[in-house]
């Protein structure tokens, strides 16, 4: 009965590192001195009503760089490169930093790192943490002629390509496992939900959209963001490592191709290089210059296999 017990842990310790992949973290950061903030990552704000303690979900890339913007005007801004959202071994964490004033200098404040827990699913945040969802969209409302107001919301959501299921029957040791790791790119899913409402509050129409594509339409990231992606990638010291970093980045940004070349040229390995330009194809804002990464190959036949996996993708 032991070595059942001991082979069913075993299967779902295995299991469980492969739904690891396409994880989050998330990070909460808190005024010592209760002045309220606004964040900025990546360039994006998170935060409309500034906060003394907020707490954003769902972080998908290992580093962000942050920026602190006090309601108070008289406190300088705090600038953090590279803030990080896992541990030293590239795991997602539930982080925490903390802004402390200076005691000589009030117009001064910096964002110091707190402390850090593993991920935990279904955790409940304090009542007195404000909790934004990264990525979540704020809806919009456009008044109209007549009392008639139209509220759209828009939502995207992103495959992974990681699908795990398991069976176990202790009694009978009646075992099964299916996982599915595809690496053949993601695809973006985009729904937008329009409602419109009249003076009195009733609901005179609802339209409901769904798009599917990739990056065609959207812009690559930008120079400064793309820098601080190539150091962090550039810091994995082993290119399996590399290869993931790289597609975490991938995943939630769209990149040029120039942008892609680069990233792809950090591998030592055609196979990965190969493996990349296939997974990147789809997070491409140019697709048709895909044809420049044929020159990072010094095989014809990684240069054909790309070719021909463009081409099942048109």
């Amino acid at each position: 009965m032991k070595i059942k017990f001991t082979l069913i842990f075993t299967l779902l310790t295995i299991a469980n590192s492969f739904a690891q992949v396409g994880s989050v973290g998330h990070l909460t950061i808190f005024s010592d001195s209760g002045d309220k903030f606004f964040l900025i990552l990546n360039g994006e704000q998170q935060n409309d009503v500034a906060q003394t303690n907020l707490r954003v979900e769902d972080l998908n890339q290992p580093y962000y760089n942050a920026k602190i913007v006090f309601e108070d005007k008289s406190i300088n801004e705090i600038s953090k490169n590279n803030l990080m959202i896992t541990d030293v071994d590239g795991v997602y964490s539930d982080v925490t930093y903390r802004i402390k004033k200076d005691k000589n200098v009030k117009s001064k404040a910096k964002l110091n790192y707190f402390s850090a827990i593993p991920v935990e699913q279904g955790f409940v945040p304090p009542s007195n943490v404000h909790v934004i969802h990264y990525g979540q969209p704020r809806p919009v409302v456009v008044q109209q002629v007549g009392g008639v107001s139209q509220t759209t919301t828009t939502t995207t959501t992103q495959s992974d390509g990681v699908n795990v299921g398991i069976g176990v029957n202790a009694g009978g040791v009646n075992m099964g496992i299916s996982i599915n790791d595809s690496m053949g790119g993601n695809v973006t899913q985009t729904t937008t939900t329009t409602t419109t409402t009249s003076h009195s509050g009733t609901n005179v129409g609802h339209v409901e959209e769904v798009e599917v594509r990739g990056c065609g339409r959207r812009s690559c990231m930008t120079p400064g963001n793309f820098n601080a992606a190539m150091a962090t990638i550039e810091q994995q010291s082993f290119e399996d490592t590399r290869l993931k970093t790289a597609k975490q980045v991938i995943t939630a940004n769209c990149l040029n191709v120039d942008q892609i070349i680069q990233i792809a040229n950090t591998f030592s390995f055609e196979d990965n290089k190969l493996i990349f330009a296939k997974y990147a194809y789809d997070f491409c804002t140019e697709p048709r210059n895909y044809f420049k990464l044929n020159g990072i190959f010094a095989f014809s036949s990684n240069v054909e296999e790309l070719s021909d996996y463009v081409q099942s993708k048109q």
